[in-house]
Protein backbone atom coordinates (compact mmCIF):
# COMPACT_ATOMS: atom_id res chain seq x y z
CA UNK A 1 0.00 0.00 0.00
CA UNK A 2 3.13 2.21 -0.14
CA UNK A 3 2.15 4.94 -2.14
CA UNK A 4 -1.06 4.69 -2.42
CA UNK A 5 -4.05 7.24 -0.88
CA UNK A 6 -5.86 5.68 1.71
CA UNK A 7 -9.70 6.54 1.77
CA UNK A 8 -11.55 6.29 4.72
CA UNK A 9 -15.50 6.97 4.89
CA UNK A 10 -17.53 7.83 7.47
CA UNK A 11 -20.94 7.12 6.48
CA UNK A 12 -24.54 6.74 7.91
CA UNK A 13 -25.04 8.37 11.08
CA UNK A 14 -27.95 7.44 12.90
CA UNK A 15 -29.54 9.26 15.75
CA UNK A 16 -32.18 7.46 17.75
CA UNK A 17 -34.72 9.47 19.36
CA UNK A 18 -37.28 8.86 22.30
CA UNK A 19 -40.53 9.01 21.08
CA UNK A 20 -41.74 10.91 23.88
CA UNK A 21 -40.41 14.37 25.38
CA UNK A 22 -39.22 14.27 28.77
CA UNK A 23 -38.13 16.57 31.47
CA UNK A 24 -34.92 14.76 32.41
CA UNK A 25 -31.80 16.15 31.11
CA UNK A 26 -30.97 15.12 27.35
CA UNK A 27 -27.89 12.73 26.58
CA UNK A 28 -25.91 11.62 23.65
CA UNK A 29 -23.62 9.07 24.00
CA UNK A 30 -21.64 7.14 21.18
CA UNK A 31 -22.92 3.37 20.96
CA UNK A 32 -20.53 1.80 18.82
CA UNK A 33 -17.54 2.65 16.20
CA UNK A 34 -17.62 0.18 13.16
CA UNK A 35 -14.91 -0.53 10.91
CA UNK A 36 -15.18 -2.19 7.17
CA UNK A 37 -12.35 -2.70 5.20
CA UNK A 38 -11.86 -2.97 1.50
CA UNK A 39 -8.86 -3.04 -0.15
CA UNK A 40 -7.90 0.11 0.76
CA UNK A 41 -11.12 2.20 1.82
CA UNK A 42 -12.35 1.93 5.47
CA UNK A 43 -15.80 2.56 5.92
CA UNK A 44 -16.40 3.64 9.18
CA UNK A 45 -20.40 3.56 10.50
CA UNK A 46 -20.59 5.39 14.04
CA UNK A 47 -24.02 5.22 16.00
CA UNK A 48 -25.08 7.76 17.86
CA UNK A 49 -27.86 7.04 20.46
CA UNK A 50 -29.68 9.77 21.85
CA UNK A 51 -32.35 10.38 24.39
CA UNK A 52 -34.71 12.84 25.76
CA UNK A 53 -35.58 15.84 23.28
CA UNK A 54 -33.37 18.94 22.21
CA UNK A 55 -32.10 20.70 18.96
CA UNK A 56 -28.51 21.70 18.76
CA UNK A 57 -25.71 22.39 16.47
CA UNK A 58 -23.20 19.38 16.41
CA UNK A 59 -19.40 19.37 16.07
CA UNK A 60 -17.86 16.28 14.88
CA UNK A 61 -14.46 16.08 15.83
CA UNK A 62 -11.82 13.73 13.74
CA UNK A 63 -8.31 13.02 14.76
CA UNK A 64 -5.75 9.97 13.87
CA UNK A 65 -2.99 9.25 15.44
CA UNK A 66 -1.54 8.31 12.17
CA UNK A 67 2.11 10.36 12.44
CA UNK A 68 3.23 9.42 8.98
CA UNK A 69 0.81 11.16 6.68
CA UNK A 70 2.54 13.40 4.53
CA UNK A 71 -0.37 14.90 2.72
CA UNK A 72 -3.70 16.68 4.06
CA UNK A 73 -6.53 15.72 5.15
CA UNK A 74 -9.84 16.57 2.83
CA UNK A 75 -13.17 16.11 4.48
CA UNK A 76 -16.00 16.16 1.59
CA UNK A 77 -19.41 16.09 3.27
CA UNK A 78 -22.93 16.94 2.02
CA UNK A 79 -22.29 20.13 4.24
CA UNK A 80 -19.72 21.43 2.76
CA UNK A 81 -15.28 20.65 2.16
CA UNK A 82 -13.30 21.05 4.92
CA UNK A 83 -9.20 20.91 3.85
CA UNK A 84 -6.69 20.83 6.36
CA UNK A 85 -2.82 21.48 6.00
CA UNK A 86 -0.70 18.67 5.03
CA UNK A 87 0.91 17.08 8.27
CA UNK A 88 -2.36 17.75 9.76
CA UNK A 89 -4.12 14.76 12.57
CA UNK A 90 -7.59 16.43 13.25
CA UNK A 91 -10.22 18.27 11.14
CA UNK A 92 -13.72 18.85 12.45
CA UNK A 93 -17.23 19.77 10.46
CA UNK A 94 -20.35 21.08 11.91
CA UNK A 95 -23.94 19.96 11.26
CA UNK A 96 -27.55 19.95 12.98
CA UNK A 97 -28.92 17.17 15.09
CA UNK A 98 -32.41 17.82 16.00
CA UNK A 99 -34.28 15.52 18.75
CA UNK A 100 -37.95 15.79 18.44
CA UNK A 101 -38.51 12.57 18.73
CA UNK A 102 -36.79 9.67 17.08
CA UNK A 103 -34.87 11.01 13.82
CA UNK A 104 -32.26 9.93 11.40
CA UNK A 105 -29.49 11.71 9.80
CA UNK A 106 -27.62 10.68 7.37
CA UNK A 107 -24.07 12.12 7.07
CA UNK A 108 -21.00 11.25 4.83
CA UNK A 109 -17.28 12.51 5.04
CA UNK A 110 -14.60 10.97 2.88
CA UNK A 111 -11.24 11.33 4.38
CA UNK A 112 -8.48 10.76 1.95
CA UNK A 113 -4.23 11.25 2.84
CA UNK A 114 -1.26 9.83 1.49
CA UNK A 115 1.55 7.57 3.10
CA UNK A 116 4.83 7.65 3.23
CA UNK A 117 5.11 3.95 4.67
CA UNK A 118 3.29 0.66 4.66
CA UNK A 119 1.46 1.35 8.12
CA UNK A 120 -1.97 0.36 9.87
CA UNK A 121 -4.80 3.22 9.94
CA UNK A 122 -5.58 3.02 13.64
CA UNK A 123 -9.29 3.59 14.66
CA UNK A 124 -10.17 7.34 14.79
CA UNK A 125 -11.12 8.98 17.43
CA UNK A 126 -14.22 10.95 17.36
CA UNK A 127 -15.41 13.72 19.41
CA UNK A 128 -19.13 14.92 19.09
CA UNK A 129 -19.69 18.21 20.67
CA UNK A 130 -22.84 19.76 21.48
CA UNK A 131 -24.00 23.91 21.64
CA UNK A 132 -26.55 23.04 24.33
CA UNK A 133 -25.99 23.12 27.73
CA UNK A 134 -28.31 20.27 28.51
CA UNK A 135 -26.52 17.80 26.93
CA UNK A 136 -22.64 16.32 27.82
CA UNK A 137 -20.16 16.31 24.92
CA UNK A 138 -19.29 12.84 24.17
CA UNK A 139 -16.11 11.58 22.56
CA UNK A 140 -14.67 7.63 21.56
CA UNK A 141 -11.15 9.27 22.26
CA UNK A 142 -9.93 7.04 24.99
CA UNK A 143 -6.17 5.88 23.73
CA UNK A 144 -4.98 3.82 20.95
CA UNK A 145 -7.12 2.01 19.40
CA UNK A 146 -6.64 -0.76 15.95
CA UNK A 147 -9.32 -2.62 13.65
CA UNK A 148 -11.19 -5.29 13.41
CA UNK A 149 -9.72 -6.42 9.92
CA UNK A 150 -6.45 -6.78 8.23
CA UNK A 151 -5.83 -6.78 4.77
CA UNK A 152 -5.12 -10.51 4.31
CA UNK A 153 -5.78 -11.56 8.20
CA UNK A 154 -9.12 -13.41 9.18
CA UNK A 155 -10.31 -12.56 12.91
CA UNK A 156 -10.42 -16.67 14.11
CA UNK A 157 -11.10 -15.67 17.99
CA UNK A 158 -11.72 -12.33 19.78
CA UNK A 159 -13.27 -11.77 23.58
CA UNK A 160 -14.35 -8.34 23.06
CA UNK A 161 -15.64 -8.69 27.22
CA UNK A 162 -19.16 -7.08 25.91
CA UNK A 163 -20.92 -9.35 28.19
CA UNK A 164 -21.90 -9.24 31.97
CA UNK A 165 -19.80 -12.17 33.35
CA UNK A 166 -16.23 -13.45 32.44
CA UNK A 167 -17.13 -15.99 29.76
CA UNK A 168 -15.81 -19.30 31.26
CA UNK A 169 -15.99 -21.35 27.51
CA UNK A 170 -12.74 -19.36 27.37
CA UNK A 171 -11.29 -18.52 30.28
CA UNK A 172 -10.65 -20.39 33.76
CA UNK A 173 -8.97 -19.18 37.00
CA UNK A 174 -5.34 -19.89 38.46
CA UNK A 175 -6.23 -19.98 41.86
CA UNK A 176 -4.06 -19.60 45.65
CA UNK A 177 -0.63 -18.73 46.18
CA UNK A 178 1.10 -21.09 43.75
CA UNK A 179 4.32 -23.18 44.13
CA UNK A 180 7.06 -20.78 46.12
CA UNK A 181 4.11 -17.72 45.57
CA UNK A 182 4.34 -18.60 41.37
CA UNK A 183 7.78 -19.27 41.73
CA UNK A 184 8.47 -15.38 42.54
CA UNK A 185 7.84 -15.21 45.66
CA UNK A 186 4.32 -12.76 45.59
CA UNK A 187 2.45 -11.88 47.98
CA UNK A 188 -0.96 -12.11 46.54
CA UNK A 189 -4.05 -14.60 46.44
CA UNK A 190 -5.35 -15.35 43.38
CA UNK A 191 -9.01 -15.56 43.54
CA UNK A 192 -12.11 -16.62 41.35
CA UNK A 193 -15.01 -14.96 40.60
CA UNK A 194 -16.36 -11.20 40.10
CA UNK A 195 -14.19 -9.69 43.84
CA UNK A 196 -10.79 -9.55 41.25
CA UNK A 197 -11.99 -10.18 37.86
CA UNK A 198 -15.51 -8.12 36.54
CA UNK A 199 -16.97 -7.75 33.50
CA UNK A 200 -18.47 -4.54 33.06
CA UNK A 201 -18.99 -1.80 30.61
CA UNK A 202 -17.30 -4.09 27.85
CA UNK A 203 -14.32 -4.32 29.60
CA UNK A 204 -12.14 -6.87 31.99
CA UNK A 205 -11.35 -5.21 35.13
CA UNK A 206 -8.90 -7.01 37.10
CA UNK A 207 -8.24 -6.04 40.31
CA UNK A 208 -5.12 -5.89 43.05
CA UNK A 209 -6.50 -5.90 46.49
CA UNK A 210 -4.92 -5.46 50.11
CA UNK A 211 -6.69 -7.80 52.00
CA UNK A 212 -6.21 -11.05 53.97
CA UNK A 213 -7.07 -14.55 52.60
CA UNK A 214 -5.10 -17.50 54.41
CA UNK A 215 -1.26 -16.42 55.08
CA UNK A 216 -1.71 -13.64 51.63
CA UNK A 217 -1.81 -9.59 52.66
CA UNK A 218 -3.50 -9.37 49.22
CA UNK A 219 -5.82 -10.80 46.24
CA UNK A 220 -5.98 -10.17 42.73
CA UNK A 221 -6.91 -12.52 39.87
CA UNK A 222 -4.91 -14.62 37.37
CA UNK A 223 -7.06 -15.82 34.16
CA UNK A 224 -6.33 -18.26 31.53
CA UNK A 225 -7.35 -19.88 28.14
CA UNK A 226 -5.53 -22.79 28.65
CA UNK A 227 -7.40 -26.38 27.54
CA UNK A 228 -9.83 -23.82 25.89
CA UNK A 229 -8.36 -21.44 23.46
CA UNK A 230 -4.56 -22.06 21.95
CA UNK A 231 -3.10 -20.38 19.02
CA UNK A 232 0.08 -20.89 16.83
CA UNK A 233 0.95 -17.41 14.94
CA UNK A 234 -0.95 -14.88 13.15
CA UNK A 235 -1.59 -11.33 14.78
CA UNK A 236 -2.21 -10.65 18.31
CA UNK A 237 -3.99 -7.05 19.64
CA UNK A 238 -4.72 -6.59 23.38
CA UNK A 239 -6.12 -3.23 23.96
CA UNK A 240 -5.97 -2.34 27.85
CA UNK A 241 -5.22 0.96 30.18
CA UNK A 242 -2.83 -0.64 33.11
CA UNK A 243 -1.82 0.81 36.33
CA UNK A 244 0.70 2.41 38.37
CA UNK A 245 1.85 1.52 42.26
CA UNK A 246 5.04 0.13 43.68
CA UNK A 247 5.36 -3.67 43.83
CA UNK A 248 2.28 -3.99 41.13
CA UNK A 249 3.42 -6.72 37.89
CA UNK A 250 0.86 -6.57 35.08
CA UNK A 251 1.11 -9.00 32.25
CA UNK A 252 -0.96 -10.01 29.08
CA UNK A 253 1.16 -12.75 28.25
CA UNK A 254 1.61 -16.81 26.68
CA UNK A 255 2.53 -20.06 27.42
CA UNK A 256 3.13 -22.96 25.19
CA UNK A 257 0.13 -25.29 25.53
CA UNK A 258 2.77 -28.93 25.89
CA UNK A 259 3.54 -27.19 29.59
CA UNK A 260 1.81 -30.05 31.03
CA UNK A 261 4.31 -32.63 29.61
CA UNK A 262 7.86 -30.61 29.27
CA UNK A 263 7.72 -27.84 31.71
CA UNK A 264 8.99 -24.61 31.68
CA UNK A 265 10.65 -22.74 30.01
CA UNK A 266 11.04 -25.36 27.77
CA UNK A 267 7.44 -25.00 26.61
CA UNK A 268 7.93 -20.93 25.24
CA UNK A 269 6.67 -18.13 27.02
CA UNK A 270 5.24 -14.90 24.94
CA UNK A 271 5.49 -11.68 27.10
CA UNK A 272 2.67 -9.31 24.80
CA UNK A 273 3.41 -6.76 27.19
CA UNK A 274 4.25 -6.21 31.10
CA UNK A 275 5.44 -3.73 33.28
CA UNK A 276 6.43 -2.96 36.98
CA UNK A 277 4.43 -0.40 38.57
CA UNK A 278 7.18 1.62 39.61
CA UNK A 279 8.14 2.67 36.35
CA UNK A 280 4.19 2.72 34.75
CA UNK A 281 5.55 4.62 31.60
CA UNK A 282 7.80 1.82 30.50
CA UNK A 283 6.55 -1.78 29.20
CA UNK A 284 8.22 -4.86 27.99
CA UNK A 285 7.83 -7.39 25.46
CA UNK A 286 10.03 -10.57 26.12
CA UNK A 287 10.25 -13.93 24.84
CA UNK A 288 11.57 -16.63 26.95
CA UNK A 289 13.19 -20.60 26.45
CA UNK A 290 15.49 -23.32 27.55
CA UNK A 291 15.48 -26.83 28.86
CA UNK A 292 15.32 -25.78 32.53
CA UNK A 293 15.11 -23.05 34.56
CA UNK A 294 16.06 -20.55 34.98
CA UNK A 295 15.08 -19.10 31.53
CA UNK A 296 17.06 -18.05 28.31
CA UNK A 297 15.19 -14.87 27.74
CA UNK A 298 15.40 -11.87 25.26
CA UNK A 299 13.57 -8.27 26.04
CA UNK A 300 13.16 -5.24 25.25
CA UNK A 301 11.71 -1.98 26.50
CA UNK A 302 9.76 1.18 25.46
CA UNK A 303 9.08 4.31 27.09
CA UNK A 304 5.93 6.61 26.02
CA UNK A 305 7.21 9.75 24.94
CA UNK A 306 4.30 11.64 27.88
CA UNK A 307 2.39 10.11 30.48
CA UNK A 308 1.78 6.42 31.48
CA UNK A 309 0.46 3.55 30.54
CA UNK A 310 -2.37 4.17 33.36
CA UNK A 311 -3.85 7.40 31.94
CA UNK A 312 -5.41 6.00 28.69
CA UNK A 313 -5.74 2.36 26.48
CA UNK A 314 -2.90 1.25 24.65
CA UNK A 315 -2.41 -1.73 22.08
CA UNK A 316 0.00 -4.25 22.63
CA UNK A 317 0.64 -6.57 19.68
CA UNK A 318 2.23 -9.48 18.49
CA UNK A 319 2.87 -10.47 14.84
CA UNK A 320 3.93 -14.29 14.92
CA UNK A 321 5.09 -16.29 11.93
CA UNK A 322 7.12 -19.13 11.38
CA UNK A 323 10.23 -18.80 13.56
CA UNK A 324 9.81 -15.27 14.00
CA UNK A 325 8.02 -12.95 16.82
CA UNK A 326 8.02 -8.91 16.61
CA UNK A 327 6.35 -6.94 19.45
CA UNK A 328 4.45 -3.85 19.01
CA UNK A 329 3.00 -0.88 21.00
CA UNK A 330 0.55 0.89 19.03
CA UNK A 331 1.63 -0.25 16.16
CA UNK A 332 4.98 1.20 17.04
CA UNK A 333 7.85 -2.04 16.53
CA UNK A 334 9.76 -2.83 19.98
CA UNK A 335 11.24 -6.33 19.78
CA UNK A 336 11.75 -8.83 17.56
CA UNK A 337 12.89 -12.43 17.89
CA UNK A 338 14.17 -15.22 15.09
CA UNK A 339 15.04 -18.72 14.96
CA UNK A 340 18.43 -17.79 15.21
CA UNK A 341 18.36 -16.01 18.09
CA UNK A 342 17.49 -19.65 20.15
CA UNK A 343 20.32 -21.93 21.04
CA UNK A 344 18.09 -24.75 21.73
CA UNK A 345 14.54 -26.24 20.89
CA UNK A 346 12.90 -23.34 19.18
CA UNK A 347 9.53 -23.79 21.56
CA UNK A 348 7.53 -20.77 19.34
CA UNK A 349 5.81 -22.75 16.57
CA UNK A 350 3.95 -24.40 18.62
CA UNK A 351 0.10 -23.65 20.02
CA UNK A 352 0.47 -21.31 23.21
CA UNK A 353 -2.52 -20.07 25.60
CA UNK A 354 -3.06 -16.64 26.91
CA UNK A 355 -2.82 -15.64 30.67
CA UNK A 356 -3.75 -11.97 32.37
CA UNK A 357 -2.90 -11.16 35.66
CA UNK A 358 -1.94 -8.64 38.13
CA UNK A 359 0.64 -9.62 40.74
CA UNK A 360 1.69 -8.14 44.01
CA UNK A 361 5.37 -8.05 44.99
CA UNK A 362 7.98 -10.77 45.19
CA UNK A 363 11.67 -10.46 43.95
CA UNK A 364 10.46 -8.97 40.97
CA UNK A 365 9.13 -6.12 40.81
CA UNK A 366 9.77 -5.67 45.08
CA UNK A 367 6.80 -5.65 47.44
CA UNK A 368 4.50 -2.49 47.73
CA UNK A 369 5.14 0.48 49.96
CA UNK A 370 2.48 2.68 51.87
CA UNK A 371 2.42 4.70 48.80
CA UNK A 372 0.77 1.78 46.26
CA UNK A 373 -3.01 2.87 45.68
CA UNK A 374 -5.24 -0.54 46.69
CA UNK A 375 -7.44 -1.53 44.57
CA UNK A 376 -5.97 -0.97 41.88
CA UNK A 377 -7.22 -2.46 38.32
CA UNK A 378 -6.36 -3.01 35.01
CA UNK A 379 -8.81 -2.93 32.12
CA UNK A 380 -8.64 -4.72 29.07
CA UNK A 381 -10.79 -3.72 26.02
CA UNK A 382 -10.48 -7.14 23.94
CA UNK A 383 -8.03 -9.58 22.63
CA UNK A 384 -8.19 -10.66 19.03
CA UNK A 385 -6.51 -13.16 17.41
CA UNK A 386 -6.17 -12.73 13.68
CA UNK A 387 -4.42 -15.57 11.22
Amino acid sequence: MKGLTILFALSTIWVFGACEKTAEKPSLQISDLKITESNTIQKITLEISISGTFSSDVKFNYKTTDVTAKAGLDYVSKTGNVVIAAGSKTAEIEFEILGDNSVEIEETFWVSFSQAENVNIPTPFVTIKIANDDVDDVSNEDGYNTPKTYSGYSLVWADEFDGNALDLTNWSYDVGRGDWGWGNNELQYYQSGTKNAEVKNGKLIITARKETVGDAEYTSARIKTQGKKSFTHGRIDIRAKLLKGQGLWPALWMLGENITTVGWPACGEIDIMEMVGQTPNKVYGTAHWGTKPPSTYKSKEFFLSSGNFSDEFHVFSIIWVKDKVQWYVDDILIHTIVLADVNVNYPFNSPFFFIFNVAVGGAHPGNPDINTPFPNTMEVDFVRVFQ
